[in-house]
């Protein structure tokens, strides 16, 4: 349960996970470097919107194919070495943008960002997939709001330091940072220590949930195949279908979020890119504050994520109507610290309730899914915006978003009225 274990003890007693979340941060902030150097390029080469647009859009397609991929790999090599490894390949790609100085460079560009990304899709799942093997069950949810509190900072020192390097020093300095975060994360990485027999990592106690040890023994004696008994697993329990639910419905609308924050700044606030900055730095401070509600949270995880979700909507909704900078501003802080909250609750849970030979698969599925849908929602909302005021179509995002709250929260309750009139999964077999 939270609390059980403060974020100090866990970074004094859990060495391992102290060295994986900094090289967690290492990363992130490097890659942000990247991000922000790269569209500083591309308008300095071409001053074209589409291009900036292709620039964002190769970053998401690599999540279809290999976020699975990732999963699968780190269910069958040690999940230490996929992430060493893919660090390491990442280097000379993070310093491939140096020979990009022209439009005729441009392919170059675009295939760098492609392979960060692909790199990225993989590693990912690995990553969260390996945390359950380095900390107790008790300190799960702990351990997923540090991983908030990362991604806040990230976004916030990451985004903003960026900037800073990319005007001062030109692009290149950047780049030459990001591939040096590869190196150093690939070093913190391989000075932890795992412990032995991960492959089984908490398997013993989910066996225990299934008779006779369903899903394991078919899995060594290959009855069924990975995907099969991903599949058994989640039809045997209402927390991960709701789970995937939320990961098929919410990010069909998040695109929308990620376009309107800088519609807004621009255009309905008049503040430019400072005021683009400002939002991204609230959603940071969200996701850094919603570390420290999880010390209250001690059960009902479910129940706080589709809350939050809830509260999201209602947040976003707000913001649509807002008329003052700063009202937005705390808005968004809010609405990141909603979202952040319910994100630790939503990752715990399926480290939980997920097998950990089976975690990389599961990951990787749901952040194929969630990003895939995100990058279709960015471009339908790129064509709303042609007919749809933005206000108008931030209020029905928000609305959206507290109708899925609703739906995930009914689906639970009918399921788990209903949860003894279903047959075991396992004794189908």
């Amino acid at each position: 349960m939270m609390g059980n274990q403060s974020a100090i003890a866990i970074f004094k007693g859990q060495k391992g996970y102290s060295r994986l979340f900094t090289a967690g941060l290492i990363n992130g902030i490097g890659d942000r470097f990247t991000s922000v150097a790269v569209l500083a390029l591309v308008l300095q080469l071409t001053g074209s919107g589409m291009a900036v647009g292709i620039s964002l859009g190769v970053r998401l397609l690599p999540y279809l194919f290999l976020a699975p991929l990732g999963g699968v790999l780190g269910s069958k090599f040690p999940r230490q070495y996929i992430m060493i490894t893919t660090d390491i390949l990442r280097v000379p790609v993070a310093l491939a943008f140096l020979w990009v100085d022209g439009v005729d460079k441009l392919w170059l560009l675009y295939s760098a960002n492609f392979l960060l990304a692909a790199g990225e899709a993989i590693y990912s799942p690995v990553r969260k997939s390996t945390i359950p093997l380095m900390v107790t069950k008790d300190s799960l949810l702990t351990v997923n709001g540090l991983e908030q509190l990362m991604s806040g900072c990230v976004l916030i020192l990451g985004a903003f330091s960026g900037g800073v390097v990319s005007m001062w020093f030109g692009p290149e300095a950047a780049f030459v940072m990001n591939a040096l975060s590869f190196l150093v994360a690939a070093i913190l990485i391989y000075g932890i220590h795992f412990p032995q027999n991960t492959s089984r990592g908490n398997d013993d106690k989910k066996e225990l949930d299934y008779p006779n040890g369903f899903i394991a023994k078919a899995e060594r004696s290959q009855k069924i195949s990975r995907m099969r008994a991903l599949g058994i697993i989640i039809g045997g329990s209402i927390t991960l279908q709701v789970i995937f639910g939320y990961e098929l419905l919410v990010p069909m609308l998040n695109g929308l979020d990620n376009v309107l924050i800088s519609i807004y700044a621009v255009q309905e606030f008049q503040t430019g890119d400072m005021g683009v900055g400002a939002f991204y730095a609230a959603l940071g401070i969200g996701l850094s504050l919603s570390f420290f509600a999880g010390r209250y949270v001690k059960r009902g995880l479910l129940i706080v994520a589709i809350g939050g979700l809830m509260i999201e909507g209602l947040l976003l909704m707000s913001i649509s109507s807002s008329n003052h900078f700063m009202i937005a501003f705390m808005l968004y802080i809010l609405l990141s610290f909603a979202g952040g909250t319910g994100n630790a609750c939503l990752d715990t849970l399926v480290m939980r309730e997920t097998p950990s030979t089976m975690q990389p698969i599961m990951f990787g599925l749901l952040s194929a899914v969630g990003n895939t849908l995100i990058g279709l929602s960015m471009l339908l909302a790129g064509w709303l915006l042609e007919w749809v005021e933005p206000r108008t179509l931030g209020f029905a995002g928000g609305a959206g978003f507290s109708g899925i709250a609703i739906l995930l929260a009914g689906y639970a309750w009918i399921r788990s009225k209903k949860s003894g009139e279903f047959t075991a999964p396992w004794k189908v077999f």
